[in-house]
């Protein structure tokens, strides 16, 4: 046989032996992951191949060549010192190289694909995958180039993953984890550190939260402590009258049910402190609530002291209080109510200036007047100790249904110890009712009520509010409206037009001459209650009875013409 096709047969079939001196791959990038599960083993022995192959297309451009094969082969055994690993995961020799329409360089790959899907591996891809955000933007972008590769070969769509990694760091768990879907022992570290931070945390939440709940526990527990407290506190300072009176402690439910839930229908007055409600008790007596709003524990001194204030006097021309509630509830909160007899025909304001149809007739009026003189008599020298109203006005003195006065709302009244000319207090009232040297220097004494009186009778008998704007849109007091008709000589004209029934000309005049001096700037130029009472109860002239009130207008008189 001739020696020269001799030579040529042993050349083509040794081609590895002359053509792979050495593996042109990083063996030092190999990793296994030892199993008992022969599958998992060898899925992931093919995965590390694909990260050499990764590692080779990014430094050099090209894809493992075929003849590479048998030499990296061996130095792949080598370097594991394991089990065989081609014979245990029956994988060819090729398995190094790639077989995928003959596809060797990076720009072979690329040349085929459109940009719009190759622009996104190498924005998403060319960055750390750790986190599962850049994980995902790559995922997202491999997959989408993926859908572009038809040939489905197991070479070409691995070479879409192993063409992705070559721009990341290899070195990195990340881009293993995420691409090829391998935990080695740094990741795995990393996860258990995930899950021990996910226990610590949850275990100091759960302590942090059932702290918060004891702590939430403890203060409610005090608060309705507190509450409880302060209604024992309250509830006994008003019991303790309760045992010298006929005052009635009700329950919440006995007043919403006397007012229907506090139907709107049976609101029957409005002021700063709240509604004022019609109501039918069990035993069929028609009462008045006063509701009080925006309560609290720190507003109850004020509450316990009108029904104290009421709950101590006792007069025919005084609202007769029935009883009080006291309660709090977690719909409605604090609730602080006065229950007194219900005064069918409203109050002087309602019948003087509200929508009252026909005019009080002058037996009525002179009615209301003494009534009312009467009850601040009372209250002034028959009271012990005195007290002083402060907000003696109109719409605070109620009408029964025979029109019988009845001063009410004693939420500023004062008690005036015995011995004590006046007190300096802040001052309170309304605009118009209050006594000047009450006003400018908050010095409080009886004659303070006697001015608000005055400006009430002087409403009474004139028609005109306490304070009224003119045709010059200046307000005008009644006050200063009646003296100045009183000094001109002219008292008669203070009285209303078309006052049904009015009664003789000199007790007429006598009224308004008795106002005005209820108005009287100086509080030593006023009468006392007492003397109010006995020159508006006989029928007898006003200068047959006493001759210091005439004094205190000549008086008047003197002063303004010095002036």
């Amino acid at each position: 046989m001739p020696l020269f096709p001799i030579l040529v047969t042993i050349f083509l079939t040794l081609p590895a032996l002359s053509l792979s001196v050495s593996c042109p791959l990083n063996i030092t990038l190999f990793r296994s992951r030892p199993s008992s599960d022969p599958k998992t083993r060898c899925r992931y022995i093919l995965q590390s191949l694909r990260i050499l192959q990764s590692d080779y297309l990014r430094r050099t451009g090209f894809f493992p060549p075929s003849n590479a094969s048998f030499s990296c082969w061996n130095t792949l055994q080598s370097h594991t010192h394991q089990y065989d690993i081609r014979s245990s995961c029956n994988l060819s020799s090729s398995s190094i190289s790639l077989s995928c329409n003959n596809i060797s360089t990076r720009s072979q790959f690329q040349d085929p694909l459109p940009l719009s899907a190759l622009k996104p591996v190498w924005n998403a891809c060319n960055q750390s995958l750790n986190s599962a955000a850049s994980c995902a933007l790559c995922t997202n972008a491999l997959s989408n180039l993926d859908s572009h590769i038809t040939d489905n070969t197991t070479d070409c769509k691995s070479i879409a993953s192993i063409y992705a990694a070559s721009f990341s760091d290899l070195q990195g768990p990340g881009t293993t984890e995420c691409l090829f879907s391998l935990g080695f022992s740094s990741s795995v570290s990393t996860s258990k550190r995930r899950t021990i931070l996910i226990v610590v945390f949850c275990v100091l939440a759960f302590f942090l939260l059932l702290f918060f709940g004891i702590f939430w526990a403890y203060f409610r527990l005090k608060q309705k402590k507190d509450i409880c407290k302060t209604e024992m506190d309250l509830g006994s300072g008003l019991d303790s009258m309760n045992h010298s009176t006929t005052l009635i402690r009700f329950t919440f439910d006995e007043i919403k049910k006397a007012t229907r839930n506090f139907a709107f229908d049976n609101i029957i007055g409005k002021g700063a402190y709240g509604n004022v409600y019609r109501g039918l008790l069990f035993d069929g007596t028609q009462v008045a609530l006063k509701r009080f709003k925006n309560c609290s524990v720190a507003g109850d001194a004020s509450f316990t002291h009108e029904v104290e204030v009421i709950a101590s006097v006792r007069h025919v021309n005084l609202v007769t209080l029935r009883g009080y509630c006291t309660a709090t509830t977690n719909l409605e909160g604090h609730q602080r109510i006065i229950v007194t007899d219900l005064m069918e025909n409203g109050s002087v304001y309602d019948h003087l200036f509200g929508s009252a149809k026909q005019k009080l007739s002058w037996p009525i009026r002179q009615k209301i007047a003494l009534g009312t003189a009467r009850a601040l008599a009372y209250l002034h020298y028959g009271a012990q100790p005195s007290i002083i109203h402060r907000d003696i006005k109109a719409s605070n003195i109620l009408l029964d249904r025979k029109f019988e006065a009845k001063v009410a709302d004693f939420g500023l009244a004062k008690f005036n110890p015995e011995g004590m000319t006046h007190m300096s207090t802040r001052v309170a009232g309304t605009m118009g009712y209050v006594a000047p040297e009450y006003a400018l220097y908050g010095q409080l004494t009886e004659r303070s009520d006697v001015f608000s009186f005055g400006v009430v009778l002087l409403e009474l008998l004139s028609g005109r509010r306490a304070l009224q704007i003119d045709t010059d849109e200046q307000p005008s007091a009644v006050n200063d409206f009646a003296w100045s008709l009183v000094r001109n000589g002219k008292a008669l004209d203070v009285i209303e037009d078309g006052m049904p029934e009015l009664g003789p000309t000199e007790i007429v005049e006598k009224y308004v001459l008795v106002a005005v001096l209820c108005c009287h700037p100086q509080l030593h130029g006023r009468p006392t209650m007492d003397q109010v009472v006995k020159m508006l109860e006989t029928e007898e002239s006003l200068s047959s009875l006493i001759q210091q009130p005439m004094s205190c207008i000549a008086g008047r008189i003197d002063t303004e013409k010095s002036v």
